[in-house]
Formats: C-alpha cells, sequence, structure tokens
C-alpha cells in the first residue's frame, strides 16, 4: 500500500485539473499538490486529441452577462446563473494565460483573435494537452499517472482523500488530503453506441471517461444536479467528427434526403433566438424517424481550397475523418456529409450533469471541490469553461486548507476498501469462473438504449420502459458481485463498469422525476412532450441517503442572478 499525503488532492489530469494544480501553485507554492490521473497527463482527458477552436470566449461586443444570457437561451430556460457568469468572468483571462503557455490561436491581420461565430476562437490546438501537462509538472505538482481512483474517502462527513489502484502495477494507493477537486469528467459508455462491435468505443466523447468521478462522489453521500439533462451530439456518421466545424468554419447547411434546408422552417425560430443546440439534434432525428432521412450536412458548395482547409481544420483535433475520406474516395466539395446523433452522455461541461456546488465550486461535502465536466449547473463551458472552474476551484481549496490538518484515515477503511477493488481478481484466482466487465458493459448499454432513452428509440423516454431500465439495472448493481478479472487491465475496466452502473441507477431517478419536454433531442419525454415552465422551472437533484442506502429526489429552486 502506498500511502500519500496531501494539501490538496486533485482526481484527474485532464484540462481542468491541470489548470487547478497551476493555480494551486501559483497562490502557495509550498503547498502539495497531488494530481491522480487514470491515463499518463500529457494525452489525458476528453481533448486529448487536440482541438481546433476554443468554444467559449467573450468576444468583442459581448460580455459575461450576455454570455449568461445566450446559455440561458440554449439549455432552454433552466441554468444556474451565478456559476455560468462566474465561469464567464475568467473565460478570457484563462485563455489568454494559455496562450502565454504557447497555444497558438489565430489572429487577424490586425492581430484580433479570429472568431469562429459569436463565442468562439480558432486555434490550433493539436498540442493542447502536452502544452497543460508541462505546466502542471513545472509547477511543481505531483503526478502520479496510471492510477485508477475508486473512492473518496470521508471522515464525518468531510472529504478526506481518496483511494485507488496502480492499473500497471497494482500497487494499492491512498491520498490524505486536506482538500480534494474531483476533475474527472463526464460519463460515456452508459448507452449503446451507434458504432458497435470492434468500433464499440468509436464514440464522440473519450471512452475513458466513465462517470467514476460523478460515481464517488454519489456512493459518498454528495449532492448532484440535472442527470436527466443528457448530451446527445450532432456528428458526421460512421467517424463521429464535429458538425460545428462545418457549420461555423465553412456554412454547411443541415438537409435532409430530399434537399430541404429542414432546420430553418421546423425548428430555428425557437423564442426568436435561434436554435438551442438539443434542436440541431431534434431535428434530424426527427426528420429520420419520419422517414425523411438520412440527413446531411450540405459542403457541395466549398471549392476546393475550401475543402483543403476544412480537412487542415480537422486535423487539429480529428484526425480520422479526413483518413475516412481519403480512404473511402470521398471529398466534401462533391458530396454533402452524413450525420447522426450519437448515444447520450451524461456531461456537465455541454450540458449541465454533476455536483450541485456553491460559486466557489465546493460540492455539498466539506472539502470536496468539483471543476470541469464533472461539475454541474453550468452549461456551455467546453474547454475554456473548464480551465475557468478549474482555477475558481483551486483558489477555494487554496483557502479552505489554511482551516484544516491532514487527517487520519483508519487502517480498517482502507483495508476494506482494498479488498473491494481486488475483488474481481481475487474471483478469477479462485474459481475461474463469473461475469467479464465486456459482458456486464454490453448488459447496461443493451437496457439503457431500450429503456432509457437510446439511440433505438429516437432518444425518446416514457415511464413505463424507464421502470423496466430501473429494475435491470438494480439487478446489475447486485450482480457486480460476480465480476471477474484476469488482469490489472480487466480490474480497471470492472471498476468502471461499476461506476458506470451506479451513474446509470442514478440517472433514471431523474429522468422519472421530471415530468416534461425541456430538452426535445436529449432527452423527450413521450408522457410529458410539452415544455412546463411554471411546475418545471427548477432542479432535479439526487443524494444518496447513507443510513438507508436509497437514492432520493431533492428538488432546488431556480434563482436568477442575471436579468
Amino acid at each position: 500500500m502506498k500511502k500519500i499525503d496531501a494539501d490538496i488532492l486533485i482526481i484527474g489530469g485532464g484540462t481542468a485539473g491541470c489548470l487547478a494544480a497551476v493555480e494551486a501553485k501559483e497562490k502557495n507554492p509550498d503547498l502539495k499538490v497531488v494530481i491522480l490521473e487514470k491515463g499518463h497527463i500529457d494525452r489525458s482527458g476528453c481533448l486529448a486529441a487536440g482541438m481546433n477552436a476554443i468554444n467559449a470566449y467573450i468576444n468583442p461586443g459581448e460580455t459575461p452577462e450576455s454570455f449568461v444570457k445566450y446559455v440561458r437561451n440554449d439549455a432552454r430556460g433552466l441554468i444556474r446563473e451565478d456559476l455560468v457568469k462566474s465561469m464567464g468572468q475568467e473565460l478570457n483571462s484563462v485563455v489568454k494565460r494559455v496562450e502565454g503557455w504557447g497555444l497558438p490561436i489565430l489572429k487577424d491581420e490586425e492581430g484580433n483573435y479570429q472568431a469562429r461565430g459569436r463565442w468562439n476562437i480558432k486555434i490550433n490546438g493539436e498540442s493542447l494537452k502536452p502544452i497543460l501537462a508541462e505546466v502542471a509538472r513545472k509547477a511543481g505538482a505531483k503526478i502520479y499517472n496510471r492510477v485508477a481512483v475508486t473512492n473518496l474517502l470521508t471522515e464525518n462527513g468531510r472529504v478526506t482523500g481518496a483511494v485507488g489502484f496502480g492499473v500497471r502495477d497494482g500497487e494499492f494507493y491512498t491520498v490524505n488530503a486536506k482538500a480534494t477537486i474531483v476533475a474527472t469528467g463526464g460519463a460515456s459508455g452508459i448507452y449503446k453506441p451507434n458504432n458497435d462491435g470492434s468500433a464499440h468505443h468509436k464514440i464522440w466523447y473519450s471512452p475513458f471517461n466513465t462517470g467514476a468521478g460523478y460515481a464517488m462522489g454519489i456512493r459518498a453521500g454528495a449532492e448532484m444536479t440535472s442527470f436527466e439533462m443528457r448530451f446527445v451530439a450532432l456528428r458526421t456518421k460512421d467517424a463521429i467528427a464535429p458538425t460545428g466545424t462545418l457549420a461555423l468554419g465553412f456554412g454547411a447547411k443541415q438537409v435532409n434526403a430530399l434537399g430541404e434546408e429542414f432546420m430553418i422552417e421546423k425548428y430555428a425560430d425557437v423564442g426568436g433566438n435561434g436554435a438551442p443546440t438539443c434542436y440541431r439534434t431534434y431535428g434530424p432525428t426527427m426528420e429520420n424517424k419520419e422517414g425523411r432521412g438520412p440527413c446531411y450536412m450540405d459542403t457541395t458548395h466549398l471549392t476546393a481550397e475550401d475543402s483543403y482547409n476544412l480537412k487542415k481544420s480537422y486535423l487539429n483535433m480529428y484526425p480520422h475523418i479526413v483518413l475516412y475520406w481519403a480512404g473511402n474516395g470521398k471529398d466534401p466539395s462533391e458530396e454533402p456529409v452524413e450525420i447522426a446523433g450519437t448515444e447520450p452522455y451524461i456531461t456537465g461541461g455541454h450540458c449541465q450533469a454533476g455536483y450541485w456546488i456553491t460559486e466557489d465550486r465546493e460540492t455539498t461535502l466539506p472539502g470536496l471541490y468539483a471543476a470541469g465536466d464533472v461539475a454541474g449547473g453550468a452549461p456551455y463551458k467546453f474547454v475554456s469553461g473548464c480551465w475557468a472552474e478549474g482555477v475558481i476551484a483551486a483558489r477555494a481549496a487554496v483557502e479552505y486548507v489554511k482551516t484544516c490538518s491532514n487527517p487520519d484515515v483508519s487502517d480498517t477503511v482502507l483495508a476494506a476498501e482494498e479488498k473491494r477493488v481486488r475483488a474481481p481478481q481475487q474471483r478469477w484466482a479462485e474459481s475461474g469462473d463469473g461475469v467479464s466487465p465486456r459482458e456486464m458493459e454490453e448488459k447496461l448499454q443493451s437496457v439503457m438504449d431500450e429503456y432509457a432513452g437510446g439511440i433505438k428509440t429516437f432518444y425518446e423516454i416514457s415511464k413505463a420502459r424507464l421502470k423496466i431500465a430501473g429494475k435491470e439495472v438494480e439487478k446489475l448493481k447486485g450482480q457486480t458481485q460476480f465480476l471477474i478479472a484476469r488482469d490489472l487491465h480487466e480490474l480497471n475496466l470492472a471498476h468502471e463498469v461499476i461506476d458506470r452502473i451506479d451513474v446509470a441507477h442514478v440517472l433514471i431517478k431523474h429522468l422519472l422525476h421530471r415530468r416534461e419536454t425541456r430538452w426535445p433531442g436529449f432527452t423527450t419525454n413521450q408522457d410529458y412532450p410539452e415544455r412546463d415552465d411554471e411546475e418545471w422551472l427548477k432542479f432535479v437533484n439526487t443524494r444518496l441517503n447513507p443510513e438507508t442506502g436509497d437514492v432520493e429526489i431533492v428538488e432546488r429552486p431556480y434563482s436568477q442572478v442575471v436579468s
């Protein structure tokens, strides 16, 4: 067992985690800041392959207040405005900061950032993650790569660190910390993807973001919010590349199989403010359901030079689609690009599923902070919003550690968690019989796809189907005791599927409780197909009751802080 003491523990070395580490060390260089990262920090997190734009930036003529209004409209009227505003106030400063570390941001002839839409600027971001990792190292953070965190440590309701295991060396790690920041990202792999078989992890969101940060918080009794606001990305079919590059960067319009620009005609004018993001998925989903699909991004207006620049743009974040076009003799200037919705994801960056937090990003558990995709209430974060939240959380954590001493966790607690962590390997060693992580993952995905609003049902839910999903997921929770792992790789997969099941269990509670359709396309409720501000302009939260083990619903009122 490897025991580590820290002032601030950061779980997850993605973009939010790196910025949190740098901020904490700059605020107090004497603090011992530790990062536990499941992969390798140089290429970890959902932006490991890079990015070609900063999608949340306050361009000239805009303000943090106008940003809040935009996000509120995009989220169909329900956001934590205090969180979005505080994030908006940090966006430009963190972008400038990262540019100073070496991130190339495209500029015009006058030296101004090149805008790509109202809130976006263009970057050459293939090396974005290595840049952040190097700065975190130079700041003095102690980084432990290849460590999968399995649970939080708590004492009298306060979070006092975390435990996990080395996915390469098998070492059991325990970190005693005065303050802990969760920055693990959201959850993929809960639903059956639209690419299956050997390509089942060819998805929009990182397949390594498995909801661990949510799950460990759920098990510790933290309050969670808005899981029912799922995110369904509209992407190019098969290759799953972003369509925003086509629409914002190269003027491509959505068309159906009849060549009709259906979005403007049927879905775009929502309250006179254009189409919220959910409608960009809802539109083509309905066109397909009603027999007018498949749908496309019409790129046939592009010149040869435009096509070349489009491919070059994708190389900064998604080179696979360029290889796909080349390998299949396709060119976007000659034929439109087919599009499709992905499976649903649970993420606090594009939507707002995550921990219920204060403006300082403190969760309902003392000593625990959340930043980035794992933090709830503030959608439209993207990369820069995750940076902003990492900075905000770190500042608060630095102040918090001044008031407390290092905890002392009992050996009994640690021994029990180590036994739980190693149980799948122990079962394999003792009997060689049980359920593999892959088998359990596929069963979970099949249940969620068919009964909890996946691709198979056009992202539509109903009470009858959700009740079936709930029973099946409850059954899966009981069957995790039969998981086996033949090696450390499978041990990691086993804990990933355990985390996904815990997230799915809570997600179903959220889906059942909100009796309206606020985000069509993300979650369309067949029993309650209309938006209902009178009854449901409020947050649906959940919390695990530590005494009963039941997941309880907590409704929180919506409070406007920006008019």
